[in-house]
């Protein structure tokens, strides 16, 4: 059976890992050959697009990958896992068909974060007091402050945001609010930015958006990742910087400061304290690689 009927849902499931995810190009050039291999298996075992895909289509495919490096297995398992929960979360289909499925667990990788040097040079870029870089600092100082995914910054309006007391209420995955801080310098950018550069923004067919687009509609996923890249190439910062990056940075500079693992986990929003935890592994090489670098007897020939 023909498999292209797959390809759309494919094509806005790498979308969203452009975005969000903030993946290598390598790893979201995986996860698509993984997804085209499953959708060509899957079809030729009758299903004629992703919401006829069942468990037991699902099972199959992983068993007959039972002679792949377990490393390969693993990866197109999570390709798999996450494309489904994807699929639910933006009601493609009611249900999770990979659930149930079981196989080698790969391992995590280490997110990688900006050092606060890093960090300052990006926060520095958008320079001057014109709209778009009121705009611009208001936003990047926002998102590092505050360690918001992209999509939250994105939906914020202005009844979301209390510059008084320093914090703005966001809408998370399933939709769950949380109250995130934010501060000094973000309050003082944000208020700038809604003072003195937002009404140069306002449209007829404007909103409360809190960050608006030269159209004056709120700024898009993509509107707001080319803002990050291109602050970041200005900052001459060599890394691959999406917006994620700036997530990761954030929780990784709090741990670095002492910050109570809990509070990070609450404050980004992640349901199981377990997924917070890979930033104590990224924070131990940190300290690895300081000793490495700078402990004597390990610089002596």
């Amino acid at each position: 059976m023909d498999s292209s009927a797959f390809a759309s849902d494919i094509d806005a499931y790498l979308a969203y890992l452009d975005l969000e995810r903030g993946l290598a190009r390598n790893t979201r050039e995986n996860y698509q050959r993984d997804l085209e291999q499953c959708a060509a298996f899957v079809a030729g075992r009758g299903a004629p697009d992703w919401r006829a895909v069942g468990p037991e289509h699902a099972a199959a495919w992983i068993r007959s990958l039972s002679r792949g490096a377990a490393s390969s297995q693993a990866r197109k398992l999570t390709a798999l896992r996450m494309f489904a929960q994807f699929m639910v979360r933006e009601r493609l289909r009611p249900d999770d068909f990979t659930e149930l499925l079981s196989g080698p667990k790969p391992a995590r990788r280490l997110p990688e974060s900006l050092s606060v040097a890093e960090v300052g040079r990006l926060l520095a870029s958008p320079s001057g007091g014109d709209p778009a870089a009121l705009r611009d600092r208001g936003l990047l100082e926002l998102f590092y402050s505050s360690g918001l995914r992209v999509s939250e910054l994105a939906a914020l309006n202005l009844q979301q945001v209390d510059l008084k007391n320093g914090f703005a209420r966001v809408f998370g995955k399933g939709s769950k609010e949380r109250v995130v801080p934010m501060g000094e310098r973000a309050r003082d950018a944000l208020g700038a930015w809604i003072t003195s550069g937002r009404p140069h923004f306002v449209k007829a067919r404007t909103r409360s958006e809190l960050f608006l687009s030269s159209r004056g509609t709120s700024l898009s996923r993509v509107g707001l990742w080319g803002i990050v890249k291109k602050h970041a190439k200005r900052a001459g910062i060599t890394k691959s910087v999406k917006p994620h990056l700036l997530r990761h940075s954030f929780a990784t500079h709090l741990l670095s400061g002492g910050a109570d693992l809990r509070s990070i986990q609450e404050m980004l929003g992640h349901a199981s304290i377990s997924t917070t935890q890979i930033y104590t592994a990224v924070e131990g090489k940190r300290l690895l690689d300081q000793h490495a670098r700078f402990h004597p007897r390990n610089r002596e020939k």
